[in-house]
């Protein structure tokens, strides 16, 4: 354990432990040394596990994620905000999360860019041949609804801060319940969220 992580350690035991008379050599000093010891016996890697706020929990509600302050960011930010506004502000808070990890899991995947923006972009140009549709469908990018970017602009943000990816078991792709396309039948399916099927892409075969 660093020495600076176990001085944190034993003065927050000191902290939490009821005031003494100086010299005082009563059960609770003998127990207070005792703690002291077992904490400076633990590794780093548990104490560090005490010492951690825990992760905050995602409300996947309307109320939830309108309680929150309205979020801004960098490039990355906007790039999530606005796939999550074109791609699912039809879809329950739920199922944008659902979207924004499919996004963020190809950013962790050595199969596709390694930014948001990358993975976002990726194939904008080609009618068709993007990845996300309204990157090439030959439309305007116009945001007529400030209220839901807004809303998408939060969960932007809880995600690129680093949230938890629970929902859809690692998906790299989805599609709605319109809509059936190839790969869809070689892609195991990991969740079904709102009208969105999700799907993990397996990692001996290239990208469709």
């Amino acid at each position: 354990m660093s020495p600076k992580l176990k001085s944190l350690a034993i003065a927050l035991s000191v902290a939490l432990a009821p005031a003494l008379p100086a010299g005082a050599d009563t059960a609770i000093s003998k127990l207070l040394g005792q703690e002291r010891r077992g904490l400076n016996a633990m590794s780093q890697t548990r104490v560090a596990s005490y010492l951690k706020a825990p992760a905050a929990t995602l409300g996947y509600t309307r109320e939830w994620l309108d309680a929150k302050a309205p979020a801004k960011g960098g490039e990355d930010w906007r790039c999530l905000s606005e796939a999550l506004y074109f791609e699912a502000r039809g879809e329950t808070v739920k199922g944008q999360f659902a979207v924004a990890e499919v996004i963020m899991n190809r950013v962790d995947s050595p199969a596709y860019p390694g930014s948001i923006c990358g993975v976002v972009k990726q194939g904008t140009g080609q009618l068709y041949g993007c990845q996300f549709t309204y990157t090439c469908d030959g439309r305007a990018e116009v945001i007529a609804e400030p209220r839901a970017f807004e809303r998408v602009g939060k969960i932007a943000d809880i995600m690129v801060s680093g949230a938890e990816r629970p929902l859809t078991g690692g998906a790299t792709h989805y599609h709605t319940r319109a809509v059936s396309p190839g790969w869809a039948r070689v892609f195991p399916r990991t969740a079904t969220i709102g009208t969105h099927y999700f799907y993990k892409q397996p990692t001996r075969l290239s990208q469709n």
